[in-house]
């Protein structure tokens, strides 16, 4: 019998099914500075969105805190009781001197956030399934597994969520993960190893962190990019091989790690592409999970500029504009004119999406 948990309580409809809360930021004494990581990146994506009245406070859902026990559908109790240490905090997160703080402090300025937007991306999976899409405004922290965390990934936010949908939907038995982050979601792979119900896709440069090679052997659908990859091969490659994903498997829910370290300049993702490519990209994706009617969970992932807010922000209401995602489609399902006139549209447009 799965434990009760408020992750899965419904949400007011009047709401979007995008998820926040201001709990996700992290700022402590300017130590969030030392890693590359935009610490603050998800609030400036809401108050992008605000300022373009796409939403407002009360029409978002408010992100909760992942428990012990929501966590420990996955979690070893041992290595949540390694997140006790500082110094391990510090090896995870990448900021040397968190090491030397305090746990208590460790747990409120660095963990909680962290456990927040988790809480955020199990309680996005059900508005997905409800609603037919739901966005995370943080999560994707796909370096890390059952047992170990890395990579500024303290818990398995994308095993959870399919996890729990699992557990506790009933008609969600097979899951597909699309990861376009430009690093290798080797902590998602791990945990389904042996799991055929999930199905994997990644996209990452082949010359960064993590190299698990390990971790490899449960991609059902590797692409490897080269250095400095520019946008027509890339969306041509996302594009071939989200169609050949989902028509391989048609899962019951995508969740679609949206990082945006694969912007041009990114000093750890080690692509070229441009700010409309990576619109382009989340364009690609959600047509074609709208297309075939499959509920999407989107989280946002890795991203290390500061322009990559704004660029989110771009491209949730570019996908609002063409009527991919919406408060009306939300509720109606995927019966919505809007979606029946964007899936004419999409089969035009299938032939030249890398060319715009």
């Amino acid at each position: 019998m799965p434990h009760r948990t408020e992750l899965y309580e419904d949400a007011p409809s009047a709401c979007w099914p995008i998820v926040y809360s201001p709990d996700y930021n992290i700022t402590f004494m300017g130590l969030e500075k030392l890693h590359p990581f935009d610490a603050g990146k998800w609030g400036k994506v809401i108050n992008f969105l605000k300022e373009e009245k796409l939403i407002a406070d009360d029409l978002i859902v408010q992100a909760r805190e992942a428990t012990d026990e929501d966590l420990l559908v996955v979690h070893t109790r041992r290595y949540l009781n390694k997140l006790k240490w500082s110094f391990v905090v510090a090896t995870i997160t990448e900021i040397p001197p968190v090491a030397f703080l305090p746990n208590f402090v460790v747990q409120r300025k660095v963990l909680k956030p962290l456990r927040t937007q988790t809480g955020g991306t199990i309680m996005a999976g059900k508005l997905a399934v409800d609603r037919g899409w739901a966005i995370n405004v943080g999560g994707g922290f796909h370096h890390c597994s059952s047992d170990k965390g890395g990579g500024f990934c303290a818990y398995a936010d994308i095993t959870l969520a399919i996890k729990f949908l699992f557990e506790r939907v009933q008609g969600v038995s097979k899951a597909t993960i699309i990861d376009l982050d430009a690093h290798q979601g080797n902590g998602h792979e791990r945990d389904f190893m042996d799991d055929h119900r999930v199905y994997i896709m990644d996209v990452y440069n082949r010359y960064i962190y993590p190299g698990d090679g390990f971790a490899k052997r449960a991609i059902k659908r590797r692409v490897e990019l080269e250095w400095g990859t520019e946008d027509t091969e890339y969306l041509q490659k996302v594009h071939t091989h989200v169609e050949g994903a989902l028509n391989e498997l048609k899962p019951d829910i995508i969740v679609y790690n949206a990082g945006t370290d694969i912007l041009d300049g990114d000093p750890l993702g080690g692509l070229a592409i441009s700010p409309q490519g990576i619109v382009k990209r989340d364009e690609v994706v959600f047509k074609a999970a709208r297309r075939r009617r499959i509920p999407i969970l989107m989280v946002t992932s890795g991203g290390y500029q500061k322009r990559t807010a704004r660029i989110i922000a771009d491209s949730i209401l570019n996908l609002h504009n063409l009527g991919l995602i919406d408060k009306e489609l939300a509720t109606c399902g995927a019966e919505n004119p809007k979606v029946e006139q964007m899936i004419r549209d999409s089969a035009k447009d299938l032939t030249n999406l890398s060319l715009q």
